[in-house]
């Protein structure tokens, strides 16, 4: 079985070939970072263009890379949300223009299930799993039971941890993007001279909350930066002490998690941390204490396929086809697509379930 995977969520384009023996047989990304960076974030209407101007050469690219050919296919998935809309329409529109055109099934993928489903194509893991989603813009606990079967049990109420991240680079004028500059930065810092606060830990319900946090560090910068520029040797420290308190915050978050799925699910097989912020060190090092205390294996895939990319969705393709899972080519793209439509909604201001 084999399926050509298509990504534009966000800020990168992408295309990969997958196969069911857990091949990659291409895997392209094209960073729009460089266009983006002027502006200190995604801009959606440069980044629906880009994806525009570079999608078709990217899909020839990868197919001549893997060797194959479209009637060589057995499904089309792409990125059906959640994520930028001009974005999505872009690689949604492709993928139905070349299942249509080459008779081959078209599967609109959850984005946050392709990051889901990565861990069973990288390390076969199996159901029922943990999983830490972490990215810029989603941060949730969930139980995952099978391709398409998840319970969420905790979310953010407001900001994502990879937003907190983009966020305090900015403020501590690292650039863009925020998680690898504060990491870079935090490596020389003293993550004990300044004391953020680590909003939720100790509560019953393993939610996260980050704009506290956002707000402390900017208050810390506004203080020392009052007479002029914000030194080096604040910047690292400030750097460390924020990486420190999301580290800890998930940390904790995580391990309330486990606890609450294995009142459902003794069997739980792993703690799966997925998504752009599962990439930083410190972070996935305060998760192994977590996973090592509970008894779990901790499968973090490699970092390229932390971030967006292609082969998790074209893998989460292969996983539907299985099933018999396709879609009409009526398929509407959508900006909001939570993984567990019945979870009740969390309070707060900009929660992203």
């Amino acid at each position: 079985m084999l399926v050509l995977g298509i990504e534009t969520s966000c800020d990168e384009t992408a295309a990969a070939i997958v196969d069911d023996s857990r091949q990659i047989r291409a895997d392209l990304v094209l960073s729009q970072l460089d266009e983006h960076r002027p502006f200190g974030g995604v801009v959606p209407e440069i980044a629906a263009r880009s994806h525009l101007e570079r999608l078709d050469g990217l899909v020839a690219e990868a197919m001549r890379r893997a060797g194959v050919e479209f009637s060589d296919l057995d499904g089309v998935a792409a990125s059906g949300g959640p994520g930028l809309i001009g974005g999505l329409i872009v690689g949604v529109m492709t993928a139905k223009a070349i299942a249509a055109v080459h008779d081959r099934p078209f599967i609109a993928v959850n984005h946050l299930e392709g990051h889901a489903l990565t861990a069973r194509l990288t390390d076969d893991v199996a159901f029922p799993f943990l999983l830490l989603l972490v990215s810029g813009g989603h941060c949730q606990l969930l139980i995952v039971e099978g391709v398409g079967r998840y319970r969420r049990l905790g979310t953010t109420v407001d900001d994502a941890a990879g937003e907190a991240f983009d966020k305090g680079a900015k403020l501590l004028g690292l650039g863009y993007p925020g998680g690898p500059a504060v990491e870079r930065a935090a490596a020389g810092g003293n993550a004990a001279r300044f004391d953020l606060p680590r909003p939720m830990i100790g509560r019953a319900e393993p939610d996260f909350s980050f704009s506290g946090l956002k707000t402390a560090l900017r208050l810390r910068v506004g203080d020392l930066a009052c007479n002029g520029a914000l030194g080096q040797r604040d910047q690292r420290d400030l750097a460390a002490s924020l990486q420190a308190a999301i580290a800890e915050c998930l940390a904790d978050r995580t391990a309330r998690a486990i606890a609450i799925a294995r009142e459902s699910h003794a069997s739980l097989t792993a703690l799966v941390v997925a998504g752009g912020v599962a990439a930083n060190g410190t972070i996935r090092a305060e998760l192994q204490k977590v996973a090592t205390r509970a008894g779990l294996r901790l499968v973090v895939p490699p970092p390229r396929l932390c971030t967006d990319n292609a082969a998790m969705i074209a893998w989460a393709g292969v996983e539907r086809l299985r099933l018999g899972s396709i879609d009409d080519l009526d398929f509407a793209p959508r900006p909001r697509w939570p993984l567990d439509p019945a979870a009740p909604k969390a309070i707060g201001a900009g929660v992203k379930a």
